[in-house]
């Protein structure tokens, strides 16, 4: 239930496409996808969870709500150094990776389920290297989280080769 065309975790590179969160390849995974709002100023993660995603009958479990933050915040990292460099998702170029540094979560109400939660994020902070991104999470109408992430550009070491 994700009313983005193109994510910019469309544009990942494979070897970086394995998130359990919003990797596109994880075939187990949430496959969040985050992109900008229609007026391309904040970003956006929508995601309806699924019946596993249950802490108690009726209601979300957190750990679903870290993801959803977590991944939201370095998705909406990516998409603002993408613009800086001068693309958006979809321009057939392989969009920055950036990792976690540090995560915040407050959880204001319990979440509910059977609805589809919406991440909406701004980027506060910029450094060359590190973006810090404060996010809310909308159940309908109501703030039920907010949260914060440090994302830092994906070291060189993270490779494979």
């Amino acid at each position: 239930m994700n009313e983005l065309k193109h994510a910019i975790q469309d544009d990942y590179e494979e070897d970086f496409a394995w998130c359990y969160g919003c990797g596109r390849l994880n075939e187990n995974g949430l496959h969040l996808r985050t992109g900008w709002d229609h007026d391309g100023v904040q970003t956006i993660t929508t995601y309806h969870p699924r019946d596993e995603h249950k802490a108690i009958p009726g209601f979300v479990y957190g750990g679903l709500m870290a993801s959803l933050v977590d991944c939201h915040g370095t998705g909406s990292a990516a998409l603002f150094l993408h613009r800086k460099n001068g693309h958006e998702p979809g321009d057939s170029i392989s969009a920055p990776r950036l990792v976690t540094a540090s995560l915040n979560i407050n959880f204001l109400k319990p979440t509910p389920a059977n609805v589809t939660l919406k991440a909406v994020g701004n980027v506060e902070e910029i450094h060359p290297k590190k973006f810090r991104v404060s996010i809310d999470v909308f159940a309908n109408d109501d703030k039920v989280v907010t949260g914060d992430v440090v994302a830092v550009v994906m070291p060189k070491t993270f490779t494979n080769n």
